[in-house]
């Protein structure tokens, strides 16, 4: 057996799944039946034409199970209509018995390898001992050919236009998972960070100075409503997205006959505890870039220092806000690993060729650090966006570090500046 007809042989069934049955399908075993019906009694010139007519009113309801069991439904109608083919020696001449050629389809669109060349084989066979006993004329045997080949092609297109979709919404599925991931990070942890520093800090001054311990406190207290928010705005937009208002997939409909495709502080309903919907405020963006800028730190804390030189509300939504997230990592990752930093500083130049970010600080790289998915995140976000980010320590001596980021203007504007 050849490569290509072992890996059909071994092929699984279509992904996804054959719906289940829909009211369609008994609609059109309802219409079937008495269509077959009014049809031998309108053309007495049909041999056999009521027995031929019984044949294929039993063999209608193997529609029902097409798509569950393809090859067996059609395997028992093209074996019934062949036997009875014998018997009244000719084959059916009612047009309605072109149903048959939907459990056609449905072998080549929901079978499995083995059924899609099991099926072929039976089309074909009995095409071949139609040629045989028959001698249709030319025009018979090209309009038959052309109506099976169709009939073939229909259902492997709709199985892989569905397969297609399948596999570009587990593309998407994986990047709005990496995409929640860097989020999370970037702003939950950015805070919870903050909370964790301050806290030290507190522990730090509380026994000689309980004023400052005090503002900790308050600071703590604002860092944690910010938290609870970002959570609040992220459980919100992912309970709309998959809310009990959105369809199903599978409804049974391709185009041919229905073969187709409160522990956490927020209440059970993704609402916040006084029952508001969370707020669905605009991502941070560029424009936030000021608010990391700290000119009095809490004890312990380095000083974080903005500068921005050109026009940050030009930027689009998203180049905006990954510069946003990219310094916001940076100063975070500066205030959690940089040993006896005393400042950071965040500068950002917008010109004609793009965006380019740059932090530094001047502490020294913790020894004991973990790694974790910060740099990662940054790299991700810098790649999404046709552009470089790197991290690494800024002078021979081993003291501060440096992130870098480039974020080329043509990237985002389609080589058009």
């Amino acid at each position: 057996m050849t490569s290509p007809v072992r890996s059909l042989w071994n092929a699984p069934a279509a992904v996804p799944p054959p719906p289940r049955r829909v009211w369609r399908d008994w609609v059109l075993v309802g219409v079937l039946a008495p269509l077959i019906v009014v049809e031998a009694a309108l053309r007495p010139e049909v041999p056999w034409r009521w027995a031929w007519a019984i044949v294929l009113v039993v063999l209608v309801p193997t529609l029902l199970w097409r798509r569950d069991r393809p090859f067996t439904m059609l395997a028992v109608a093209f074996g019934a209509s062949t036997v009875f083919g014998a018997v009244s020696g000719g084959d059916p001449q009612l047009f309605t018995t072109a149903y048959v050629l939907l459990l056609v389809y449905a072998v080549m669109r929901w079978g499995s390898g083995r059924a899609m060349l099991g099926g072929g084989a039976l089309v074909l066979a009995g095409w071949a001992v139609t040629l045989a006993t028959d001698a249709p004329t030319p025009g018979d045997v090209i309009g038959s050919l052309a109506v099976v080949v169709t009939t073939w092609s229909l259902g492997l297109a709709f199985r892989w236009r569905a397969g297609a979709r399948v596999r570009e919404l587990d593309r998407m599925r994986l990047l709005e998972r990496e995409r929640l991931a860097r989020d999370l990070h970037d702003t939950v942890a950015h805070h919870v960070s903050a909370i964790a520093i301050q806290a030290q800090a507190g522990l730090a001054v509380a026994a000689t100075q309980p004023d400052a311990a005090a503002g900790v406190l308050r600071t703590i207290e604002v860092e944690a409503s910010r938290t609870l928010d970002e959570m609040r705005s992220m459980v919100r937009v992912l309970r709309q997205d998959g809310g009990a208002g959105g369809r199903s997939a599978g409804d049974g409909s391709d185009g041919l006959a229905a073969d187709g495709l409160g522990s956490d502080g927020l209440g059970s309903d993704g609402l916040g505890s006084d029952g508001a919907a969370a707020d669905l405020s605009p991502a941070a963006g560029a424009g936030n870039l000021r608010r990391l800028a700290t000119s009095a730190p809490a004890p312990g804390e380095p000083v974080v220092g903005v500068t921005v030189d050109g026009d940050l509300d030009a930027l689009p939504p998203a180049v905006g806000a990954a510069v946003f997230r990219l310094a916001q990592e940076a100063v975070t990752n500066a205030r959690r690993h940089a040993r006896d930093a005393t400042r950071v500083d965040v500068r950002v130049r917008v010109d004609a060729d793009g965006v380019r970010l740059e932090v530094l600080d001047d502490g020294r790289p913790a020894a004991s650090a973990s790694p974790g998915y910060g740099i990662t995140g940054m790299i991700e976000r810098a790649t999404l966006l046709g552009g470089t980010c790197e991290a690494g320590p800024s002078g021979l001596d081993g003291i501060g570090w440096r992130v870098a980021a480039v974020l080329p203007r043509a990237a985002w504007t389609g080589g058009t500046a």
